[in-house]
């Protein structure tokens, strides 16, 4: 059990540093976006319409990889498993039963789902803060249909 806790840690955390650094990343470019007035209306598009949110999510979505990576190392599919799959129906916390881990690394599942909603969670609390931005950047520029003045 104590193994299965180890490894499902050091996923984590790889997980965890990947996503900071894509995060980071994202955050410096709608950073460096919004520093451009000019720009200020292809910002909001592009949040809107998925460049920066995919750049925001190829971390979440690359855990699935890793931990499909990690179930492989360890064995932790019953053999002939399809592995892409049993990490992310884990990861996304669908949950199926479908395919279960061996008797040996069943902590695996829930370890990997802890992981999957701690980094959905974190992507949209981003796409959340991005969005907000832009609309009080639009709200303090006097754009039209951005007033927020009579906010409780």
């Amino acid at each position: 059990m104590m193994l299965q806790f180890l490894v499902g840690c050091i996923v984590s955390v790889i997980n965890i540093m990947i996503h900071a650094l894509v995060t980071v990343g994202a955050v410096g470019i709608v950073r460096s976006a919004g520093a451009a007035a000019h720009r200020a209306a292809e910002i909001a598009f592009d949040a809107c319409d998925g460049r920066h949110r995919r750049r925001a999510d190829d971390g979440a979505h690359a855990g699935g990889l890793r931990w499909a990576l990690a179930d492989l190392i360890v064995g932790a599919a019953p053999a002939g498993s399809d592995l892409l799959y049993f990490a992310f129906v884990n990861y996304t916390t669908l949950g199926y039963g479908d395919i279960t881990p061996v008797q040996a690394w069943r902590l695996i599942g829930p370890m990997t789902a802890m992981n999957g909603i701690l980094m959905f969670g974190w992507s949209t609390a981003l796409l959340f803060e991005v969005l907000r931005k832009t609309l009080e950047y639009f709200a303090s520029m006097g754009t039209p249909g951005f007033n927020y003045s009579d906010r409780g």
